[in-house]
């Protein structure tokens, strides 16, 4: 197969779709890779490393995209890449397609196989692709959160981990997943007072055992988030329901109630965001402020720590991306079901039903669209 590897261009996406390891693997089992020239650059790594694993380096995306089989990206295509992509080629990559629905119609329209990293399965039912990015994100909503509590960046003035005699920031995370477990580790490490709303018990006993105490763990419900919010400095939205739309927990009227100065970031951003005010944002713009509540809402957040998420991202993918390129995608899905969760669509079919159902479109099953 013929593997193409285009430079982002999602503003400020400085990740790519695989590193040389991950070029040599490819090349190794007998593909060929395209590469577009200074695809890595943003994340450290040189066209002569990627040459040196195996790969061609191309000059433009257009040729990429023109002789490639299969494209390997981080990001969903934006703007010139809609024309670039054709019928039964396969694009693997994140792709967030529920609150997406001019993208949705544009993949349908052009016949692509797009298998998305966030839907893909392991078989306790966790999602091992959309699992790095989201430690990444986690982790980066405490940094971000800190960095914008400053008052010279418009918030209240209050530090993270406070000082003997003077209490920490209150941390309130909602969702107690991959991304508000991480964001609780980074700010219990940094001192802050830290709470997960969250709506199993098992997960809430769970977290009891990891935090051994230093993390509170409450029953998330209508009166505990409103409480929750209230008295947040930091407020991370760690919301995901696997493909489908973020619920919207955080209402506007809660917002105007929280703290002035306080932090919002909503990291649930991709699928839609779970707070009513969200609305996405880059890292070249990425606060506004609503009833004095700073909102940090940036859709690739990873992308800021490029090198980190780029090299995590491809330990993940790379095993998928290979059945892929060995078998084709009929046979890698049928010996794969986890792999086939990740096809969203295919032949000009919708075959992931959350993201059918939150756009109101046609579900079509995958076996039935292969047939």
């Amino acid at each position: 197969m013929i593997i193409g590897l285009p430079r982002e261009i999602k503003d400020n996406e400085n990740r790519v779709g695989l590193v040389p390891a991950g070029v040599k693997a490819m090349t190794a089992a007998g593909h060929t890779v395209f590469v577009e020239h200074d695809a890595g650059v943003g994340s450290g790594i040189s066209d002569e490393q990627y040459v040196a694993a195996g790969a061609k380096i191309l000059p433009t995306p257009d040729e990429v995209f023109a002789k490639a089989d299969m494209i390997v990206k981080v990001k969903e295509p934006v703007g010139p890449e809609y024309q670039r992509l054709r019928k039964d080629q396969i694009l693997y990559t994140y792709l967030h397609l529920a609150p997406a629905r001019a993208l949705t119609e544009m993949l349908l329209e052009c016949g692509v196989s797009g298998v998305a990293y966030e839907t893909i399965t392991a078989a306790n039912g966790s999602l091992p692709l959309l699992t790095p990015m989201s430690e990444v994100a986690g982790r980066m909503s405490v940094h971000v959160g800190a960095y914008y509590l400053q008052k010279s960046n418009g918030g209240r003035g209050v530090l993270l981990s406070g000082v003997p005699g003077v209490a920490p920031a209150e941390v309130v995370i909602i969702g107690g997943g991959v991304v508000g477990t991480n964001a609780a580790k980074v700010a219990a490490g940094m001192g802050a007072d830290v709470t997960i709303l969250e709506m199993s018990p098992d997960r809430m006993r769970e977290l009891d055992d990891i935090f051994l105490g230093r993390v509170k763990t409450i029953a998330s419900n209508p009166l505990t988030l409103e409480e929750g919010c209230r008295r947040a400095d930091l407020l991370i939205g760690a919301v995901l329901i696997p493909g489908a739309a973020a619920p919207k927990l955080v209402s506007r009227k809660l917002i105007s109630q929280m703290k002035q100065g306080a932090v919002a970031v909503d990291v649930a951003v991709d699928q839609g965001g779970c707070f009513e005010t969200t609305r996405a944002t880059t890292h070249s713009d990425p606060v506004y402020t609503v009833d004095g509540v700073i909102h940090y809402c940036v859709a690739n957040m990873p992308g800021a720590v490029a090198r980190t998420s780029t090299f995590a991202l491809t330990n993940s993918t790379l095993r998928y991306g290979l059945e892929l390129a060995n078998k084709g995608l009929k046979k890698a899905v049928a010996d794969n079901p986890h792999l086939a969760e990740g096809v969203n669509t295919y032949g000009g079919k919708l075959t992931y039903k959350a993201v059918a159902e939150a756009q109101g479109k046609t579900y079509t099953p995958l076996a039935q669209a292969l047939n």
